[in-house]
């Protein structure tokens, strides 16, 4: 039985769900989602592999996500920036000068601005399923693929059945896709959103440039691994090949069949042993 303890943690007037898995004493891994997702979309399988590793593992949910507070965009919007000030108020919740970090997605958007703004605070860096975050030129980086561009053309309704739709098109088409693990998560995401429609302000967080997220990238120093897979529809795998070439000493691991999300079996095992600790 895994040692876990859930709290809630301040970001100036936010609260922020966080749960740590494994022993306070073991060096801390700080997972960060991607957009739109909750703590809880990081497997636990990957989680338990990771603890067996000898990590203390803390997910958590992003502001506007899960039991995280939600926000009147509106009238307060944010970006990639505030994003991961709620990461490092999640750190200093904890009582945590520094930590692995490891992202997935926008939530590697998020890493890369840690590692590059707050180097101190990242030991190592692990970026899955990614591209480089101040990249805005539409011919320099391959778009989603046409399976993306139809499932969103489609205008599906905001539900369970249309989440495991879309996890099954992110899963791609080579590696079996685990629906009864994705549709329980899916199931207790949806359970426990205080707003679910509020997790739609990350598109529009991800989508404002400033020129923090114009920092070159050659400018971080944490030990980093990108992990992509070869049928990533959302972020082709030029996106981690451009970011393992922009981070000085990055190894790029690919992984075979792997689509956008880790929902086929035996895969979050597998890239929980890529992770660095």
């Amino acid at each position: 039985m895994l040692e876990t303890h859930e709290r809630f943690v301040t970001s100036g007037p936010l609260k922020l769900w966080t749960e740590r898995i494994g022993d306070a004493d073991h060096p801390p891994l700080l997972l960060i989602a991607g957009s739109g997702a909750q703590g809880i979309s990081w497997p636990d399988t990957l989680v338990a592999r990771l603890v067996e590793r000898g990590a203390q593992v803390i997910r958590f949910d992003h502001r506007d996500t899960g039991r995280s507070s939600v926000v009147d965009f509106d009238t307060h919007p944010y970006a990639i920036a505030d994003l991961a000030a709620d990461c490092l108020a999640v750190l200093d919740g904890y009582g945590l000068s520094s930590a692995h970090v490891a992202g997935a997605s926008m939530g590697g958007m998020i890493a890369q601005w840690l590692a590059v703004h707050e180097p101190s605070r990242v030991r190592s860096l692990t970026l899955l399923t990614s591209s480089p975050m101040g990249h805005r030129d539409p011919d320099d980086l391959p778009p989603p693929t046409p399976a993306f561009v139809e499932f969103f053309d489609r205008g599906l309704p905001r539900d369970v059945e249309s989440d495991v739709a879309l996890f099954r098109m992110f899963n791609g088409p080579v590696r079996p896709f685990d629906e009864p693990a994705a549709r329980a998560m899916l199931e207790l995401a949806w359970s426990r959103a205080v707003d679910p429609d509020a997790a739609l302000h990350h598109g529009l967080a991800g989508s404002t440039f400033a020129p923090d997220r114009l920092a070159p990238l050659s400018s971080i120093t944490a030990p980093t691994t990108v992990v992509h897979g070869d049928r990533d529809p959302a972020f082709p795998l030029p996106h981690g090949e451009a970011l393992a070439a922009a981070i000085p000493g990055a190894r790029l691991h690919v992984v075979p069949g792997m689509g956008h999300v880790l929902c086929s079996p035996g895969l979050p095992e597998e890239v929980a042993d890529l992770i660095r600790l």
